[in-house]
């Protein structure tokens, strides 16, 4: 990547990032604190394929996302090792599943699939890491952790094919 930084007389400052690609990430920063940030896909094009105004605020959060503040990837080698062993899934509770209307205790899915609920999306709403006495219902969507044969078998006992 190639970066260089230059100064707009009466404005602020201008710093250009060209990737490998040849695209081009440009902020330019304001003496007043306003952030400006565009993108070309081609280097040399005119025109900006995006561009948006940010605030200092916005922009430090854009950079420590970039820095992985709340996200650090998985070694690619490391990663498909866990893809092998482990899988995570979303599947929705059908009316004909023997879960629907249980709660997750009283479900044993657990016991029945070996896979884990690690949440809900119920509607709008989202229950991460959900409680045993958290019920089940229709339309409810799980997301389960488990090896691949312990995922089909929940997707089995949540389309009632159990």
């Amino acid at each position: 990547m190639n970066i260089s930084i230059s100064q707009l007389p009466g404005i602020g400052q201008k710093i250009t990032l060209t990737t490998a690609e040849d695209s081009q990430l440009i902020l330019i920063v304001h003496h007043t604190g306003k952030r400006e940030l565009y993108f070309f896909e081609d280097a040399d094009s005119e025109e900006a394929d995006f561009g948006m105004d940010l605030t200092g605020d916005e922009t430090r959060e854009l950079g420590a996302q970039l820095l992985g503040a709340t996200y650090q990837p998985v070694d690619a080698d490391k990663l498909k090792m866990f893809n092998n062993q482990i899988v995570i899934d979303w599947v929705e509770i059908k009316e004909a599943s023997s879960i629907a209307h249980k709660t997750i205790e009283e479900s044993e899915v657990r016991n029945q699939t070996g896979a884990t609920i690690i949440g809900i999306v119920k509607g709008d709403d989202i229950i991460a890491i959900p409680e045993a006495y958290t019920t089940l219902k229709p339309g409810d969507v799980l997301m389960g952790i488990g090896k691949k044969d312990q995922i089909a078998s929940l997707t089995a006992l949540c389309k009632g094919e159990e």
